[in-house]
C-alpha cells in the first residue's frame, strides 16, 4: 500500500478549482492507499493573518475535508503546526537547498510581484512544502498542475540528500496531477487560475456559496461574442473553462456536452450549468454544517496529530541520525 500526502492552506473558503484539483483526488485515493491530509497553517502565515480568522479557517478546511468525503477512519487528517517535525525538517532541507533554485520558483516571482524585498517565508515556502511531503515517506502527492515545479524541487532535494548523505534518507515522491485540460480558471478572466484571493468574488465559486451566488457568478462568467458552444481553449477560453466545469461535475465528456447544446446560446448553457453546480455542492454544504460545530471534528484533528506525529517521529530519527544530529 502506497502512502499519500497532501495539504490545503486555511486561507478562506475552498473553491471548486481546489476541490476538483485536489480534494476530489483525496477522496478517490483513500480506499487503496494510506492517506495523510494536512491543513497547512504554517504556509498561510507567509502573509499576515488575523489569528482569530486563521483559527476559524483551519477548522473550516478540516470540516470541508470531511464534508467532501475524506473519511478519518481511512485517512489521517491533522493540522500542520501540531506536528513539530514539519518545521524541524524544513530547516534541515533549507541547509541542503540553494538560493538559485528557489529564485526560479514561478509562484515566488508571482507573489513577490517584482519587489526588491519580499517576506523570507515566500522565498522558502517550497522548502517547507518539501518537508511536509518527505516527513511522511510519501509515495504520491495529489496536487493541481500549478504545483508541478514544487514537486520537482522536492524530488531534487530528496535525491540530492540521498546521493550526498545516505541513500535511504528519503523516499522520492511522485506527483499525481490533473489530466491535461481539466484545470479550472477564473470565471471573469479565463486566462488566470481561479483564486481564493482574487478581489472579484464572482471570479470563483466556493464550496459553501449560496445558490444565488453560484447563479450570479456563472451567469456573469466571461465568454465571447460568437455564440458557439465549442471547446477551444486558445480561441474560446471562457466557454472552454465552463465546459471543463460542466464535465467535471456532471461526469459527462466535453464532446457529449457540446453535442447536447448544439444550436443553443450561452444563456441556455449557463442556466443548465448553474443547476449542475448547485446540485453537486448541496450535499457538501449540508455535510459541512453538520460537521463544523461537532466534537467529532476536534477529536479527529487531535487523533490525526497523534497518528501523524508518530510517523514523523520515526522519519526524523532516521534523518537526524543520517546527518549526525542528536544521540
Amino acid at each position: 500500500m502506497k502512502r499519500v500526502f497532501s495539504g490545503v492552506q486555511p486561507t478562506g473558503n475552498i473553491h471548486i478549482g481546489n476541490y476538483l484539483g485536489a480534494l476530489k483526488q483525496f477522496v478517490e485515493l483513500q480506499d487503496e492507499n494510506e492517506c495523510i491530509y494536512c491543513i497547512v497553517d504554517l504556509h498561510s502565515i507567509t502573509v499576515p493573518q488575523d489569528p482569530k480568522e486563521l483559527r476559524k479557517h483551519i477548522l473550516d478546511v478540516a470540516a470541508l475535508y470531511m464534508a467532501v468525503g475524506v473519511d478519518p477512519k481511512k485517512s489521517i487528517i491533522f493540522v500542520q503546526s501540531d506536528v513539530s517535525g514539519h518545521a524541524e525538517l524544513s530547516w534541515i532541507l533549507t541547509c541542503n537547498s540553494y538560493t538559485g533554485e528557489l529564485s526560479r520558483m514561478t509562484q515566488f516571482k508571482d507573489k513577490s510581484k517584482g519587489r526588491e524585498s519580499a517576506p523570507t517565508g515566500l522565498f522558502t515556502y517550497p522548502i517547507l512544502m518539501a518537508a511536509d511531503i518527505l516527513l511522511y515517506d510519501t509515495d504520491i502527492v495529489p496536487v493541481g498542475n500549478d504545483q508541478k515545479q514544487h514537486i520537482e524541487l522536492c524530488r531534487d532535494i530528496a535525491i540530492r540528500i540521498n546521493n550526498t548523505v545516505k541513500k535511504d534518507t528519503f523516499v522520492v515522491p511522485d506527483g499525481r496531477f490533473l489530466k491535461a485540460g481539466a484545470r479550472i480558471m477564473a470565471l471573469d478572466d479565463p486566462m488566470s487560475k481561479m483564486s481564493k484571493s482574487a478581489e472579484n468574488v464572482h471570479s470563483r465559486i466556493s464550496l459553501l456559496d449560496e445558490d444565488n451566488k453560484i447563479k450570479k457568478s456563472i451567469m456573469r462568467a466571461t465568454t465571447d461574442s460568437d455564440g458557439e458552444i465549442k471547446f477551444d481553449f486558445e480561441n474560446k477560453p471562457g466557454v472552454s473553462n465552463l465546459l471543463n466545469i460542466y464535465s467535471a461535475f456532471s461526469g459527462k465528456s466535453i464532446e457529449d456536452i457540446v453535442a447536447a447544446f448544439s444550436g443553443c446560446g450561452y444563456g441556455d448553457f449557463k442556466k443548465e450549468l448553474v443547476g449542475i453546480v448547485q446540485e453537486a455542492l448541496t450535499p457538501i454544504k449540508k455535510n459541512f454544517d453538520e460537521i463544523r460545530q461537532s466534537q467529532e471534528l476536534l477529536d479527529t484533528l487531535r487523533s490525526g496529530a497523534e497518528r501523524a506525529g508518530a510517523i514523523a517521529e520515526k522519519t526524523m530519527k532516521r534523518v537526524k541520525g543520517n546527518f549526525g544530529l542528536g544521540f
